[in-house]
């Protein structure tokens, strides 16, 4: 027993040991996944560890560090001894672009309806357009108010499984959630309620029909069991 004690101790010492002194300190931050620009952004934020020891990077300071980062949608680390931090990012995925009248602001919205970054050049993007008042906050980093996250959770399912036409334009408000083909064609969502089930009737009903290509109307897919489809009788008919 006496020497069980003593190698405990003597453990228990040699991390003390270790945790305050230069012997495990971080020399290099290895970072993994997104853009390189992201993973530059990552290894500004943790530049304040290296040097310090390993043992003493925990994951509250590297939450601290990564998580506001507004690219960042998730990641995870570990310790590689006896001189390396290693990181693995999920970057954030842009799905529209938050336009803010009157006026030219733009931001890039995530899937997550959480504002990644300003845009500059928002023509360059084919990404949908949701616009809003400026009374609308919109801080980067953060995530914006329940309707046009809704929005974001919409278009974040069609990332695998695009609609005929694509999405040009979104309307979120109340209980409203429109996305606006390129035909001009609404789907009418009403509220976030069954996004899925929304969407995949919608793709079923606009692929049967050709309605994304017959021009202004409207396929209103609210109450999913009972879904309506209008298009302008002068264009492609009426169903």
């Amino acid at each position: 027993m006496l020497l069980g004690f003593v190698l405990v101790a003597l453990a228990v010492g040699a991390y003390l040991v270790a945790r305050e002194t230069s012997v495990f300190a971080v020399q290099a931050v290895d970072v993994r996944g997104g853009t390189p620009a992201l993973r530059a952004q990552v290894r500004a934020a943790l530049a304040p560890v290296v040097g310090r020891s390993l043992l003493r990077v925990d994951g509250d300071t590297v939450a601290h560090a990564v998580a506001p980062l507004p690219g960042v949608r998730s990641y995870s680390f570990d310790r590689s001894f006896p001189h390396t931090l290693r990181l693995v990012v999920r970057p954030e995925q842009p799905v529209f672009i938050l336009r803010r009248v009157p006026g030219k602001d733009a931001f890039l919205v995530a899937a997550s309806g959480r504002v990644i970054r300003p845009l500059a050049h928002s023509r360059r993007s084919s990404l949908p357009r949701l616009w809003v008042t400026k009374d609308i906050h919109v801080v980067v980093g953060e995530r914006l108010g329940a309707a046009p996250t809704e929005a974001a959770s919409a278009l974040s399912l069609l990332r695998g499984a695009p609609l005929p036409g694509g999405v040009h334009v979104v309307r979120a408000g109340g209980k409203e959630l429109t996305l606006v083909l390129g035909g001009g064609l609404e789907l009418r969502l009403g509220d976030g309620g069954d996004l899925r089930l929304k969407l995949a009737i919608a793709r079923r009903i606009l692929r049967q029909t050709g309605a994304a290509s017959a021009g202004e109307g409207y396929l209103d897919v609210s109450v999913p069991e009972r879904p309506v489809l209008s298009v302008n009788p002068q264009l492609g008919g009426r169903g």
